[in-house]
C-alpha cells in the first residue's frame, strides 16, 4: 500500500510536495477506512480536489513516473518549466508484505542519469518508535555509497554511475540488492494508473475473455451500475447482433475508435429488455466508462492493488463514484487502495464517507503549487467533524477553488456585438 509520495522540481511542482496516506489514529471515526497491520495505519482511499490546471494531474503523473522508473519503463519525467535545474526528485514510502520501505531517486534530465537513489526499511516497535535501516545509498554528486551487501559497496560507483543499480547488474549474486529489486518491482507492479477521460477498455476485454470469478464480478459490477441493463457479455463473432458492413457509425470516444481493437470491442454486448446490442455503438459514454473501469476496480479489490484514477467523476453519476469509493472504504477491503482526482463536491463528505485526512487539495498561486490535506485545518480555523465541508469549500475557506471571471468575457462579447 502507498503511504507517501514526494516530488520536487517535477511537472507543476517546484518546491517539494508531500502527499500522504497516513491515517491519524487519534481520530477513531470511520475505522474501516484504515488498513491496519504491523502497527502501520494506512488510508484506503483519498480524493484530491482543486481547480483545473493547478497540479492534480501532475500528482498522478508523478506516481506513474515512479512506477515506470521502478519497472525500468519509459521514464516520462519532466522538470518544472520555471526552474533552471534539470534534476527531478521523486520518492515513495510504502507497505509491502507487511513491511515499510522508502525509496527516493534523483534523475538529471539533461545528463539522462540517476544521480541519487536511496532505499530504506522502516521498522516500528510497539511504542510506535521508528528506526531506519539503510539498504542502499548511492549519491554520485556527494560521492557517498552505502549498501548492506558489503562486497558491492566499492564497485557501486563503477557499475551504476548513471542508472538504477538493480537494473545494471546481476542482482542474483547479492542478497540485499536482489531482495530490494523484488520488493520494488513487486510493489510497482501492483499500481494501475488510469485517466477517465482517456480510459482504455482493453483491460476489461481481456477480463471478459476468461470465464472466472473476477469476470463474473466485473459483469455484476457493470449490471449493478446501470438500472436498465440485463446482462453484459463477450460473445462470439457469430452472435454479434448487427451487420457490421451496414453500420457506419463510430463511437464518439476516440479511445474506443481503435481499428486494430475494433473486433474485440464490438464483441462486448449489452442486453436491455432481452435485446442484445454492441456496447461500443449503443451504450452511453458514462456506461462505457463504467465498463472500462469495472475491471480495474474488481482486480484492485480482489488482488490488493493500488488504483490511481485521474478525473474519477468524468461522465459518471455522483452516486456511482460515491459507491466505488465506498467499496474501497468498506471493512471487507483489507489491502486495496484508490487515490483519485475529482471535482464533484458531493464526495467531500466527512459525515458519512471520509476522514479529514482522506480529502486533499491542490492550490496554485503566483508563488507556487501547494498540496495539503483537510486535516491540516484545525477546529480553531472552523473545521470540525460536524462542519459542512462542502459549504466551506464553496465559500473558498479551504482554498483550491477556481475564481473564474467569465462575466468579463461575456461583457466583452456583448460589447463587440453592440459595436458592430
Amino acid at each position: 500500500m502507498l503511504i507517501e509520495v514526494r516530488a520536487k522540481n517535477c511537472y507543476a511542482f517546484n518546491e517539494e510536495i508531500q502527499f500522504s496516506m497516513k491515517a491519524d489514529m487519534r481520530n477513531k471515526k470511520f475505522g474501516s477506512n484504515v488498513h491496519k497491520g504491523n502497527n502501520f495505519n494506512v488510508l484506503k482511499t483519498a480524493g484530491i480536489y482543486g481547480p483545473n490546471n493547478t497540479g492534480k494531474t501532475c500528482l498522478v503523473k508523478c506516481i506513474k513516473a515512479i512506477k515506470n522508473v521502478l519497472l525500468n519503463k519509459n521514464k516520462e519525467i519532466m522538470p518544472n518549466i520555471f526552474t533552471e535545474s534539470t534534476v527531478c526528485e521523486l520518492g515513495i514510502t510504502f507497505l509491502f508484505l507487511g513491511r515499510k520501505f522508502a525509496y527516493d531517486f534523483k534523475y538529471d534530465i539533461k545528463e539522462n542519469a540517476f544521480i541519487y537513489e536511496s532505499f530504506l526499511e522502516i521498522l516500528k516497535d510497539q511504542y510506535n518508535n521508528e528506526k531506519e535501516i539503510c539498504w542502499l545509498k548511492k549519491d554520485t554528486i556527494g560521492e557517498e555509497y552505502e549498501c548492506l551487501d558489503e562486497s558491492l559497496r566499492d564497485i557501486i560507483p563503477v557499475v551504476s554511475k548513471n542508472n538504477l543499480l538493480y537494473y545494471v547488474m546481476d542482482t542474483g549474486k547479492f542478497e540485499y540488492i536482489n531482495k530490494m529489486k523484488e520488493i520494488l518491482v513487486g510493489f510497482a507492479s501492483k499500481i494501475d494508473v488510469i485517466n477517465m477521460n482517456n480510459i482504455p477498455i482493453s483491460n476489461t476485454i481481456e477480463v471478459m475473455k476468461n470465464k472466472n470469478q473476477i469476470q463474473e464480478k466485473v459483469v455484476e459490477f457493470i449490471k449493478n451500475s446501470d438500472l436498465y441493463m440485463d446482462n453484459f457479455e463477450y460473445v462470439g463473432m457469430d452472435k454479434i447482433p448487427v451487420e457490421l458492413n451496414d453500420f457506419d457509425e463510430k463511437p464518439d470516444e476516440m479511445v474506443l475508435n481503435i481499428p486494430e481493437g475494433f473486433m474485440d470491442q464490438i464483441r462486448l454486448v449489452s442486453t436491455y429488455k432481452g435485446i442484445k446490442v454492441p456496447s461500443m455503438l449503443f451504450d452511453s459514454t458514462g456506461t462505457k466508462k463504467i465498463t472500462a473501469i469495472a475491471s480495474y476496480v474488481i482486480q484492485a479489490l480482489e488482488q490488493g492493488r493500488i488504483l490511481v484514477v485521474d478525473e474519477l467523476d468524468s461522465s459518471i453519476h455522483f452516486k456511482l463514484t460515491r459507491a466505488i469509493v465506498a467499496m474501497f472504504n468498506n471493512e471487507m477491503n483489507t489491502d486495496a487502495q484508490m487515490i483519485f482526482t475529482v471535482h464533484d463536491i458531493n464526495l467531500m463528505d466527512c459525515k458519512r464517507l471520509f476522514r479529514k485526512e482522506q480529502i486533499w487539495f491542490v492550490h496554485k498561486d503566483s508563488n507556487g503549487v501547494y498540496v495539503y490535506s483537510l486535516a491540516d485545518f484545525t477546529a480553531q480555523q472552523g473545521v470540525r467533524d460536524t462542519t459542512d465541508i462542502m459549504e466551506k469549500y464553496r465559500k473558498g475557506a479551504l482554498g483550491a477553488l477556481p475564481d473564474p471571471e467569465l462575466i468579463n468575457s461575456l461583457l466583452s462579447i456583448k460589447g463587440n456585438m453592440n459595436g458592430k
